[in-house]
């Protein structure tokens, strides 16, 4: 809860923002006046020469044909995150991506969504050569992946901030220019090259709790090659804390109350049985960028990205006792909670072997001869999810120049992995044959990356010589599952129910069938490890792709007043067949201050290897009751079953108009709209519930279970994105110091278009449509003085729903207030102090509904939630105050 004191201070902090806009609006003559703003824009980003969404080398933001933002590198490093996809996040307002404080592997990769497009509509690249994919595909079917379920992206979060010359986001699809995947943009990061030394740290916590604490090591060292080239080498290491904003579930208080001398043998005592936070994380990431000059028309390049981070998930709480009673709500009425199944039966141990008196072979004696889960976890327990995500990959080639020719052949080899493991668990079925722990196997993507792009300059008399580009890649990636521990995926004895009989060997029901009405059976229990299931011998091994394509565009200056490009590209995938995709864009200078952009282009992507070919078990919470999930690969049996088909490529027909408007030299301003739309998205099909005569019509079912659910892969939606991004600059100067502003909005509608009933739900169709903000600001101001700088940032959230999760609540507008001041002594010496979200601002709270009551005891949710699960668009931990120094040579 914010404070009058809390609020106080806000609405200072918005008056001097807004102090400041009325500046950039009505008087640019003082910046003129004061001589400043001259000297500003010569470092200003908007004359940065861009690299993407053009093959000339000559254009900058003011004069691209496509919108691209740059993102300086004390833009990125002065974020407090320790995770590249929030730092993207809170520089680019069209860029979101998810808390996912309890979302199975997706915590370990997020996937962000550019525009509201998923992950792998994204390319993002190193220097201008495309970055491999993670090794997850997102399946996890939740709110939390809402904007990204069946990608499979790019993960940035092993790229150290330290080591980024520039960000240049395009925001403009960019297939025919780059190839599958960059339908919403391109993320190019530029690498360093300086020379010289820079070390740093950061430690910061969030303001509840003082938990979360967060500490970051890094460095660059950079030199020179005589004349002849250079060699850099960065790096960060981050150890992050965990944090918990959520309530104990109601059945662990109802434990603690019945059995006080077993409550400090919960989970994670005193602290929740389950946590709703960040998970506990340590990481560490290498970047190398090297070239050198062979000749003066010839350059050899290396450049090459090392990471590894682990972090621990808690997962759901196993209660070992149902309340019957239930607990009170909000709402007035009582709501009685189950304990995990596991513990809802003995496990017999007595097999029936007297004939002919045993009518069913497998039965078990109904004696004293019995295991209960409680003598392993007497309070219930909560699996720790545990992920190693491993990335390497290295880029090699050679550019030049002969004549009008420019050439760059280049040559990409990747590896990226994700371990899977558990511990504090059970495997249900092996009963008291079970072990606590398990590997699940690794997933494991690698790519081979053959790369050649030309341009050649055309003097056709024109006002500029034409630009010829072309160029061909191959490329080859595949995707590759091993095998889990047995009872990671396994269905022990009881994984079916067995007849009961008397020590005598009397059959104890009316019949040794257990499907028959009467019956006394033993309960079946879960197959697999409870929480989720490792890669069988069925789905594990290799699958592979082969592409091979090429491109070919012109680009130039036809007067002084319009620039044009065109370009057109080939692609032949192995598993999906042929692709031909073009695009044009055109910028005309109506005056010297105003221009005028436009793009149509058409685009695709090509499902992957890990798209068509992953397998993963999971246990889902629905309304506090755990449900077994599966998703499966659209060839296997069990998908076909329920109507999975063979995935075809997402296809995408994108249109931007916009303008650049700049009056001076201190004043940018660009509009641009864009309309993209999406055929055959690749998605997650809706839950296919399974039952007994499921299983009998195809016993494969089995390792899913009676009551669970199974879900695939499916082309069964088309979407329609619409929108426009606005991107102020103004500097100035403010009493002897600089004044730098800068506006971002995004507003972006994502509509359903087209779905298949029965396959798509409508959660999901409102998730893809509602669950990022439509609307998104950041307004940021910086000034400097000699060696003070001091840093303010207001950012605004609309609305937003997560339908699927919170069925009917709309989670409403927010603001958030960054604050950042920084002293440098020595030229070389920098101290910072800040706050990530100063006010300590949180989303709203869940409502209490049907789906989700409020229980009175613990005024949460039944597992414990308080707020989204998702975190929505800044998250739920809270304000985030943080020190740093820097030093640098």
């Amino acid at each position: 809860m914010q404070t009058t004191a809390s609020r106080r201070s806000r609405k200072v902090a918005l008056a001097a923002t807004a102090a400041t806009l009325a500046i950039f609006l009505t008087d640019p003559a003082l910046a003129q006046d004061a001589g400043a703003a001259d000297d500003a824009a010569a470092a200003a980003p908007e004359e940065t020469l861009v690299v993407i969404g053009t093959r000339r080398t000559d254009r900058t933001i003011t004069d691209s044909a496509s919108p691209v933002d740059v993102i300086s590198a004390s833009d990125l490093q002065n974020q407090p995150s320790s995770n590249m996809l929030d730092t993207v996040k809170n520089v680019v307002p069209s860029f979101f991506v998810g808390q996912n404080s309890i979302s199975d592997a997706s915590t370990f990769v997020r996937a962000p969504s550019l525009r509201g497009l998923p992950a792998d509509q994204v390319l993002v690249m190193l220097n201008g050569k495309r970055l491999n994919r993670s090794a997850l595909v997102q399946v996890y079917s939740g709110g939390d992946t809402g904007l990204s379920f069946g990608s499979q992206g790019s993960d940035i979060s092993s790229i150290p901030a330290i080591s980024v010359k520039n960000l240049q986001v395009l925001r403009d699809g960019a297939t025919a220019q780059y190839g599958s995947d960059a339908i919403a943009g391109v993320l190019n990061y530029e690498l360093r090259s300086d020379a010289g030394i820079e070390v740093g740290a950061r430690y910061g916590q969030y303001y509840d709790k003082g938990d979360g604490k967060s500490y970051q090591l890094s460095g660059y060292f950079g030199f020179k090659l005589g004349d002849s080239g250079s060699i850099s080498l960065s790096g960060e290491y981050n150890d992050d804390g965990q944090t918990s904003r959520g309530q104990t579930r109601p059945l662990a208080v109802s434990f603690a109350a019945n059995n006080p001398s077993l409550a400090h043998l919960l989970p994670h005592y005193p602290d929740p049985a389950q946590i709703w936070g960040n998970s506990p994380s340590t990481s560490y990431k290498v970047m190398l960028n090297s070239k050198f000059e062979m000749s003066d028309s010839a350059e050899l390049y290396l450049f090459a990205n090392v990471a590894h981070s682990e972090a621990d998930q808690s997962f759901n709480y196993r209660a070992p006792q149902s309340v019957a009673v239930g607990f009170s709500t909000t709402a007035g009425t009582t709501g009685s909670l189950n304990g995990n199944g596991v513990f809802r039966a003995p496990y017999y141990l007595t097999q029936c072997t007297v004939n002919p008196a045993c009518i069913a072979a497998g039965g078990y004696i109904q004696n004293t001869n019995i295991w209960n889960a409680t003598s392993l976890y007497p309070a219930g327990f909560t699996p720790r999810f545990v992920g190693v995500v491993d990335e390497a990959t290295g880029t090699a080639g050679i550019r030049g120049d002969s004549g009008k020719l420019h050439y760059d052949l280049s040559a990409t080899l990747a590896r990226n992995s994700l371990d899977l493991s558990m511990y504090n668990s059970i495997s249900p079925s092996y009963g008291p044959l079970s072990k606590t722990s398990f590997n699940f196997g690794t997933l494991i993507q690698k790519e081979i990356t053959v790369n050649f792009d030309g341009t050649y300059d055309l003097d056709a008399g024109l006002a500029s010589p034409l630009v010829l580009s072309f160029g061909a890649e191959y490329r080859r990636e595949s995707y590759t599952a091993t095998e889990g521990d047995v009872q990671s995926y396994g269905a022990g004895p009881w994984a079916t129910p067995h007849p009961l009989y008397t020590p005598a060997g009397v059959l104890v029901g009316t019949s040794a069938d257990c499907t028959v009405a009467g019956s006394v059976c033993t309960r079946a229990q879960s197959p697999a490890a409870s929480g989720y299931g490792g890669t069988s011998p069925t789905y594990a091994g290799t699958n592979t792709d082969n592409s091979y394509g090429a491109y070919v565009g012109l680009e130039g200056d036809l007067s002084d007043r319009l620039s044009m490009g065109i370009a057109g590209r080939y692609e032949h995938y192995q598993s999906s067949g042929d692709a031909v995709v073009g695009k044009v864009n055109a910028l005309f200078k109506v005056s010297e201050e105003l221009s005028l952009r436009g793009t149509v282009g058409t685009g695709y992507h090509a499902p992957s290897p890990g798209q068509n070919n992953t397998q993963i078990l999971t246990t889902n919470f629905v309304a506090g009751q755990s449900v077994q999930t599966g998703t499966f690969p659209v060839t296997s049996a069990i998908a076909q079953f329920y109507g999975g088909v063979p995935l075809k490529p997402e296809k995408s027909t994108n249109f931007g108009l916009g303008f650049v408007f700049q009056p001076s030299n201190a004043i940018t301003l660009t509009v641009d709209a864009y309309s993209i739309k999406v055929t055959d998205r690749i998605f997650i099909s809706q839950a296919n519930s399974v039952t007994a005569a499921h299983i009998i019509a195809l016993p494969e079912l089995a390792s899913v279970g009676v009551g669970g659910d199974v879900n695939f892969f499916t082309n069964a939606l088309d979407t329609r994105t619409q929108g426009v991004d606005v991107v102020g600059t103004y500097r100035t100067s403010l009493g002897e110091g600089k004044l730098n502003l800068t506006l971002a909005y995004n507003h972006n509608k994502n509509k359903v278009t087209r779905f298949i009933a029965g396959t798509i739900s409508a959660g999901q169709i409102s998730d893809a449509e509602n669950l990022a903000p439509k609307h998104r600001l950041n307004m940021m101001a910086n000034w400097s003085v000699g060696p003070l700088s001091i840093n303010l940032t207001e950012h605004f959230y609309s609305s937003w729903r997560a339908e699927q999760d919170y069925p009917g609540q709309l989670f409403g507008s927010k603001w958030t207030t960054d604050f950042d001041i920084s002293y440098t002594f020595d030229d070389h010496y920098t101290f910072s102090f800040g706050a990530s979200n100063l006010f300590n601002a949180y989303p709203d709270r869940i409502a209490a509904s049907a789906s989700n009551p409020i229980y009175t005891i613990t005024n949460s949710t039944a597992d414990g939630q308080v707020y989204p699960r998702n975190g929505g668009p800044f998250g739920f931990n809270g304000g985030f105050w943080y020190g740093r120094v820097r030093i640098k040579f």
